[in-house]
């Protein structure tokens, strides 16, 4: 066969985007790990560039330090893990915990081995000191700017070996999975939708909101139609939805360079260590005390704009009443969303505090310590700032006020309703009389989360036995220039 015939036949092999193997057998497996966890360190290893979606609680670092600590061995250098700055001393202290040695370092300056630091510090790193790379808490990638991310994603090309992970709570968020794929090396976002997506016009748009709206119904009409219905339409984003004759195909796509789980029985493991205790979910209602101005009664908000007013208006009888629910000896945390929310709390509430994005770094570091040694009873945070990758099991109440973003609210429980905690958790979730739509949305989009979640699981499980090498049978035809090339 002429050279440039098996150059090309090699270039078709790398088009076919199903995820090469650029890892190696693992070189050291700690026995507390659990056997659930050992197999997606494994896999993750012999991959090289792979992504875990495993839920909160199910052991994300020890698994990454792990991993890093198997890329450290086998290459002699050293090996970069970015956290969020709220976590990155609990990784420490996690590294203590399972005797694998880790540093913080914040101004690029390291003695060798697993380098712990915060997204923000990655300007004081280069790439060429470093063998792999983690991203904890990956998902928050999405919510950098353009420049942040691109900077990620270029300074994680640059390194052998990368592992993202994330306790991702709807792994049906596209824009995610477009950017966790391009920063391991895969396809790039843009590539990624027009390979299995389809761009709608307006007319098409319009189509994708009625059958939307149809499909609200799935849990009251529980038929297969609905189902099969609201399966289909969760598959959009913007102007983008997945091709119909696509869907497994992406799945397959995707579960060549990530792995997720919610539960070890999804990886075919026992679940018994990891059942949780009841979550106790109350919803309150509050009943402002007059009506916005120039109405005879509250109606419920419509828009963004009428949302905000809303939380304006109420906010003391609002915050008197998360004040009165936490008025216990238990450690609490309150989810707040605008600064005079944990303002107004932080006064309502006496052995209270606050952070905010105007507390310090080594501040900030300071409460969360203090929160989980016990030292502080009740801690009053935005989801923004710390609902990403904290453990506090020691909590058991959990108090936050409506809002559209599921991600912030699903990340916010499960920082204390988490595999560990030993007691049963109350959740109140707070709202007026004006806000009932945003509490319903809320609840609706967890419905329609946990639904996709046993989809994606389903065909992640079902693509792992897919022999790759397969997937393409049919002969390519060659271009007439290199058909012509003499033998």
């Amino acid at each position: 066969m002429p050279e440039k015939v098996k150059e090309y036949n090699a270039f078709l092999e790398r088009k076919k985007q199903y995820g090469a193997d650029v890892g190696f057998a693992p070189l050291f497996m700690p026995d507390y790990l659990f056997d659930f966890q050992k197999h997606l360190v494994d896999w993750a290893l012999r991959k090289g560039r792979a992504a875990l979606f495993a839920d909160c609680g199910l052991g994300k670092t020890p698994m990454q330090l792990v991993w890093a600590e198997n890329i450290r061995r086998k290459t002699k250098k050293d090996v970069l893990i970015l956290t969020p700055l709220a976590v990155s001393r609990q990784t420490i202290r996690e590294s203590e915990k399972f005797n694998i040695p880790a540093a913080i370092s914040q101004d690029g300056q390291h003695k060798g081995g697993l380098v712990v630091t915060n997204y923000e510090r990655l300007d004081n790193f280069h790439p060429g000191d470093f063998a792999g790379c983690v991203c904890d808490e990956s998902s928050i990638l999405k919510s950098f700017t353009g420049h942040r991310r691109k900077q990620i994603t270029r300074f994680m090309n640059k390194i052998p070996y990368r592992l993202l992970c994330t306790a991702t709570a709807a792994p049906n968020d596209y824009i995610e999975l477009g950017t966790s794929s391009e920063a391991l090396g895969h396809l790039s976002h843009t590539e990624m939708l027009k390979r299995f997506f389809k761009y709608l016009d307006d007319k098409g748009q319009k189509k994708e909101k009625r059958e939307q709206d149809e499909a609200y119904y799935i849990i009251e009409a529980n038929n297969n139609y609905y189902r099969k219905l609201s399966y289909r339409v969760a598959q959009t984003i913007g102007q983008w939805r997945l091709k119909h004759h696509a869907v497994n195909l992406f799945w397959r796509w995707v579960s060549s360079w990530a792995r997720a789980c919610r539960m070890p029985s999804d990886m075919g493991y026992d679940d018994s260590a990891f059942v949780l205790p009841k979550l106790n979910l109350r919803k309150t209602i509050i009943k402002s005390n007059s009506p916005p101005e120039g109405m005879l009664f509250t109606v419920p908000a419509v828009g963004l704009s009428m949302e905000r007013e809303e939380r304006r208006r109420t906010l003391n009888e609002r915050c008197e009443l998360v004040a009165n629910l936490v008025r216990h000896n238990r450690p609490a945390i309150v989810w707040c969303h605008m600064n005079n929310e944990g303002d107004l709390l932080e006064q309502l509430i006496p052995d209270a505090e606050q952070i905010s994005g105007r507390t310090k770094d080594e501040r900030r570091g300071e409460l969360y310590d203090a929160f989980v040694d016990g030292n502080l009873r009740v801690l009053v945070i935005k989801p923004k700032i710390g609902a990403w990758g904290l453990n506090w099991q020691h909590c058991n109440h959990i108090v936050t006020f409506a809002s559209h973003s599921y991600e912030q609210y699903y990340q916010s429980v499960r920082r204390c309703w988490r595999f560990g905690q030993k007691n049963d958790v109350d959740l109140d979730i707070i709202a007026t009389e004006g806000e009932i739509r945003v509490m319903e949305n809320m609840l609706r989009k967890e419905q329609q989360a946990n639904a996709m979640f046993k989809s994606i699981i389903k065909n992640m499980y079902n693509a792992e036995n897919v022999n790759n090498k397969q997937k393409f049978t049919e002969r390519e035809d060659l271009p007439l220039w290199l058909s012509k090339v003499n033998v």
